[in-house]
């Protein structure tokens, strides 16, 4: 039992080891392929070359970018059948689905225009070419659609029903899962907000270009680019971060009072603006929730229901199954102690149909059916010890979604100050204030942390599922012993490591090189 459970831990960190590393390079690679596409169609319509030579400096930071990427992304998918192989059978016919897809079309597409893209410069003409960078941008944004469909139906699982024959989950309406609120949302949520981080990366590099005055002209003309491109990208991602949470009040309201580090819920309930969780908090305390909290009145409630009177629930509430109407009456719902009674009564019902249906008795077979189905929406509760196991890590969704609500406001910030200073008249030939360039670089570790810290209040936020109240992580994990996943945990953490510092090398001594020469003198 224990080396099961160490299992299942050696399992979520190198799953999570390994999707962070992928979503370094991911949201750069969708945001700045459409940079290139932007500055390419730019230089095709005025047919400046000083367009031309930077979109070619950008394409290479992409192609070095796009590798990595792609390496970290198959290693992704390969851990579904080698850590995951329970939820892989289990849920294979749905999950697997968009996943194909994304291989079969949107990758295939990405991958070969990427060539023509990189090297069909003088080959082809200019019009096939633009052509060409438009489908990479557009294959890109597929592949984070499908991946993003796949991961919204985790989240909010539609369009399936359980056959027991089988012992898996069969999708039924391929369109409820592409179109599922939570799958869209959280699409063109990503893609915005990997705008914004490209924005923020070519702000970034402008800005270290004329701090040390290398290449100012071509810095000026790619800063003021992503600049705009960042600002675009940021306001976006701040609305659909504004639908997300609807989604999730709506949908994973225990995900939404961790975010909040909320026990006990109100109606009209304030939101949290900066504070320190409370570590004596918990279900059987009457300690604070967050100690030193600055909150704005009624902001939860208007955040998660666009309704200033509106109740929130809390844990606590949740839990124990109860909902507070506007007038102030109280409701009761599903307890979670009753959600595992029901998910256990789920389990022993498919146990009686399988029996059942070996001892060829089909009344029997379909009276347990009948139970089945009753049960089924909570069928992952019964893999629960208690209730308390159904609460998500408090702490470090409360200080992840703080860390990236403040650093892309940060993000809006910085972008607004860039566009004012590059369209001042004593500005536009690179006379920029060193801070106002220490600022554009701040943007770029800024842009990450965020982007990192939105996925972990994503993720962490939403444990212990692996697809909301159908399956938890330990019915999910596969049947190896713990040292082989803590071994290949180290080896993938050595390698994504060298790679990163070889792309990040590589990457820094091609910037240095180009703009030490002359982004705007070469005659590539």
């Amino acid at each position: 039992m224990n080396d099961f459970f160490s299992t299942i831990d050696w399992s979520r960190a190198q799953f999570a080891l390994t999707a962070m590393y992928h979503w370094l390079f991911v949201p750069l690679t969708i945001g700045l392929s459409l940079i290139l596409a932007i500055m390419e169609s730019i230089y095709v319509k005025t047919g400046d070359q000083r367009w031309r030579k930077a979109t070619r400096f950008w394409m290479t930071i992409f192609g070095i970018n796009f590798a990595c990427g792609v390496a970290t992304g198959i290693i992704l998918e390969f851990q579904f059948g080698t850590n995951w192989s329970n939820y892989s059978w289990f849920v294979g016919d749905i999950f697997g689905a968009p996943l194909a897809i994304e291989g079969l079309f949107a990758f295939f597409l990405e991958a070969t225009f990427v060539a023509v893209m990189f090297f069909g410069w003088g080959r082809v003409g200019k019009r096939f070419h633009l052509a060409s960078t438009w489908l990479t941008a557009i294959g890109v944004s597929l592949s984070a659609l499908w991946i993003l469909v796949a991961n919204g139906w985790m989240q909010l699982p539609v369009g399936m029903e359980f056959n027991p024959d089988q012992m898996r989950n069969e999708m039924t309406d391929f369109w409820s899962v592409v179109f599922s609120p939570v799958a869209i949302n959280k699409f063109f949520h990503a893609v915005f907000s990997g705008w914004a981080l490209a924005g923020a990366f070519v702000v970034g590099i402008s800005g270290w270009m004329i701090w040390r005055r290398r290449s100012v002209e071509a810095a000026m003309l790619s800063m003021k680019t992503g600049a705009w491109f960042g600002i675009i990208g940021m306001v976006l991602t701040m609305w659909t971060g504004d639908g997300s949470g609807v989604a999730v009040a709506r949908y994973q309201p225990m995900k939404l009072a961790a975010m909040e580090g909320l026990y006990n819920g109100s109606v009209g309930e304030k939101l949290t603006v900066i504070g320190l969780v409370n570590e004596k908090a918990d279900r059987l305390s009457s300690e604070p929730d967050v100690n030193y909290a600055i909150s704005l009145p009624k902001g939860l409630s208007l955040l998660a229901n666009h309704d200033l009177n509106s109740f929130v629930p809390g844990i606590n509430d949740l839990v124990d199954g109860i909902e507070i109407t506007a007038d102030g009456d109280t409701v009761s719902t599903v307890s979670y102690a009753d959600r595992i009674a029901m998910g256990r009564e789920a389990h022993a019902a498919l146990e009686a149909y399988t029996a059942a249906r070996e001892a060829g008795d089909e009344s029997a077979a379909a009276a347990a059916l009948a139970t089945l189905r009753a049960n089924y929406k909570y069928f992952g509760y019964g893999f629960l010890d208690s209730p308390e196991d159904a609460i998500p890590p408090v702490a470090i969704t409360f200080y992840s979604f703080r860390l990236m609500v403040g650093l892309g406001s940060l993000m809006l910030l910085i972008f607004a100050v860039t566009l004012w200073i590059c369209y001042r008249r004593k500005s536009r030939d690179g006379n920029v204030s060193k801070y106002i360039c220490w600022g554009a670089m701040l943007a770029i570790p800024a842009a990450w942390i965020a982007s990192q810290a939105g996925w972990i209040v994503a993720e962490v936020g939403r444990q212990p599922w692996v697809i909301q109240d159908i399956l938890p992580t330990r019915g999910a994990i596969s049947s190896i012993p713990s040292s082989n996943v803590e071994t290949t945990f180290w080896i993938f953490a050595v390698l994504f490591t060298v790679m990163l510092i070889a792309e990040v090398s590589i990457m820094l001594r091609f910037i240095n090189k180009a703009s030490r020469e002359g982004i705007f003198n070469n005659d590539k």
